[in-house]
């Protein structure tokens, strides 16, 4: 049965209507620096919705598939920051919502493109494809060194713009997933973010959904920031390429938890590669309270930390960490209001510094202010540049533990699904799984940590420099049974004309 119901095309028109008007660059020129909804005008320009840029490596170049993207190829072919060789970068504009829908496809020699699908707010076109490569990238490089015969893969969702009065037509729609019979569509307008909305988000990644099913298994999707279990779901209703379904439809469901024991393992490794010890009486700041920062305080506790000192911008975030940690007296839970605040938590003096919301938070600006021995935390990218800012931190005698050593553990649990699972689908009782935070494990989150900073000591580079040399390496051994599929489907979608099969 389908997962949603519209009454008539006036619904769709309704969509159409507002993201015509909305997303509608005058027919000018594509420009990085412009807001993300552009990229999907001039996929939209040619009667179009979808488009795509792709690195044909035999002739070494970029290729797009129409005029009016030739500014991202220029874009991407000048790049000295991002852009690796990436394989592959596909769109479509939802046909109901107008959404801009992604995926990102980096180095896919071991298997798959396997990466979570993020949905959140960009500022320009410049933004969204750069978040989208490095993520990428960053997948490819965490499944390598966690042994996983998986490429790198990353579902990106560019936040809408709101929605305007003057484009409804008072078109009511039936909703199957909340306890009103019908729902009308002045209920999303100057909805300051109608991504919040369940009956939306059931569209949205409906759509996201057909989307995947239509990259024919290159990428694998999976849960990132701003999106839900229930939303991987909806995705896993429209195409079998997903993971970390709920358990109840037998996935591994949201794999924050493990990811949280990753990060400690990490910090273990750093502070005995160091000589510091364990983790018992040190001081750990936390940069986020959500799915991972929560669960780790807990972990932490159970290693002996002496102080816990954690902050968040978002208040729901703050006031669930304070309930669970409420009558734990070396836990300081804080609302960050205003920029005054997040720099007081960063610059707190401490053992540790984990950063566990958005990345770029390590650049010019932040880590001259940061007064801690080491930082290892969740985020992903945290590095703005990682061509100069793991220089800074290693100027500065800060070791970094490189993101995706240390937060593999989402990837861990939910790549090898299809796999089945030993004991029960919401635990870590699984060995496959739980290996990874053993200590004594030579592909472990402990032991990579240590040789990762124990390869960057001997051969003088940053840290980040001796992780990607590490993990580029693993990258280069191809899948034993389906080595390279993933860059075939590629050629094939791009012979095929996938572009044009969306009207």
């Amino acid at each position: 049965a389908d997962m949603m119901y519209l009454r008539g095309q006036q619904v769709v028109k309704s969509f159409r209507a507002v993201s015509k008007r909305l997303f509608s660059t005058s027919n000018e020129v594509l420009e990085m620096g412009s807001e993300p909804y552009a990229l999907a005008a001039a996929i939209q320009a040619s009667g179009l919705r979808r488009g795509y840029a792709v690195y044909d490596k035999k002739n070494q170049e970029i290729k797009v598939s129409h005029p009016d993207l030739e500014p991202l190829k220029t874009f991407l072919e000048n790049d000295k920051i991002d852009f690796d060789e990436h394989e592959g970068m596909f769109f479509e504009v939802g046909k109901n919502t107008g959404a801009l829908h992604g995926a990102f496809l980096a180095n896919t020699t071991r298997g798959q493109g396997c990466g979570g699908i993020r949905l959140r707010e960009y500022a320009t076109v410049e933004e969204y494809i750069r978040d989208g490569m490095r993520l990428a990238t960053g997948m490819g490089r965490k499944s390598a060194m966690a042994g996983l015969w998986a490429g790198g893969g990353k579902g990106v969702i560019a936040k809408p713009p709101k929605y305007v009065s003057q484009d409804f037509d008072g078109t009511v729609m039936e909703d199957k997933f909340s306890d009103k019979k019908d729902r009308d569509l002045s209920e999303y307008l100057d909805m300051d973010d109608v991504t919040q909305d369940r009956f939306y988000r059931n569209i949205l990644f409906r759509e996201y959904g057909e989307f995947l099913t239509s990259l024919r298994g290159c990428y694998v999707a999976a849960e990132d920031a701003g999106v839900t279990v229930e939303d991987v779901d909806v995705v896993f209703s429209m195409s079998r390429f997903t993971t970390c379904i709920s358990p109840e439809k037998g996935g591994s469901g949201n794999p924050s938890v493990p990811t949280a024991a990753g990060i400690v393992s990490a910090m273990e490794g750093a502070v005995h590669e160091l000589g510091f010890g364990d983790l018992n009486g040190k001081k750990i700041v936390v940069q986020g309270t959500g799915n991972v920062g929560r669960p780790m305080i807990g972990y932490l506790l159970e290693k002996g930390v002496a102080e816990i000192i954690a902050g968040d911008v978002f208040e729901t975030a703050v006031n669930q960490a304070k309930l669970e940690f409420k009558d734990v007296p070396n836990v300081d839970i804080r609302l960050l209001k205003n920029e005054k605040d997040k720099e007081d938590l960063w610059t707190t003096e401490c053992d540790i510094l984990s950063p566990c919301a958005y990345g770029a938070v390590l650049n010019a600006d932040s880590i001259p202010k940061i007064n801690s021995k080491i930082v290892v935390g969740a985020a992903n990218n945290q590095l703005e540049d990682p061509h100069t800012h793991g220089e800074l931190l290693k100027e500065r005698g800060i070791t970094y533990v490189p993101d995706y050593v240390a937060n593999r553990m989402g990837i861990v649990n939910c790549a090898n699904e299809a796999y089945g699972r030993v004991g029960s689908l919401d635990s870590l009782n699984d060995p496959a799984i739980t290996r990874h935070l053993e200590k004594d494990w030579e592909h472990g989150v402990y032991q990579s940590t240590r040789r990762v900073l124990r390869y960057a000591g001997e051969e003088d580079i940053a840290t980040n420099k001796a992780a990607d040399k590490l993990a580029d390496e693993a990258l280069k051994e191809p899948h034993p049974i389906w080595g390279l599929r993933s860059r075939s489907i590629i050629d094939a979608l791009v012979e095929e004309k996938w572009h044009t099969q969306a009207l």
